[in-house]
């Protein structure tokens, strides 16, 4: 698990990085391009920290896993999602596309990290 945490965190990091680097050659960049880069510096963080500190390995995965629950929850309620629910479809590609691309990888961290720890229970 801690390796998947640092996995997922390098992926969201790339994701901060090239969508505020596709925003900037739009011309349009907001430091709220980078916010997959926010998210996935502490799953990094935590995963390595994991790797080297055995005994607090669960807590940190635990850590970790609220950080990727509050990136999923933070995407789900973002204005470009409630926009193309309310039908007012995409308005930015880019935004779209990272904000997409961070739900999957936040989701799919969240449903590693809650398989694992039913593995662990049994």
């Amino acid at each position: 698990m801690p390796t998947y945490s640092i996995i997922c965190g390098v992926l969201l990091s790339l994701i901060g990085i090239v969508g505020a680097i596709a925003a900037q050659s739009d011309g349009k960049f907001s430091i709220t391009a980078l916010i997959p880069l926010f998210f996935g510096v502490p799953l990094i963080l935590f995963g390595l920290f994991a790797q080297m500190k055995e005994n607090l390995r669960k807590h940190l995965m635990h850590a970790a896993l609220v950080v990727a629950l509050f990136g999923l929850i933070g995407v789900l309620f973002s204005p470009a999602i409630k926009g193309l629910i309310a039908g007012d479809g995409i308005k930015n590609m880019t935004s779209f596309i990272a904000q997409i691309s961070m739900a999957i990888v936040c989701l799919s961290f969240i449903i590693a990290g809650v398989k694992s720890f039913i593995a662990a229970r049994r």
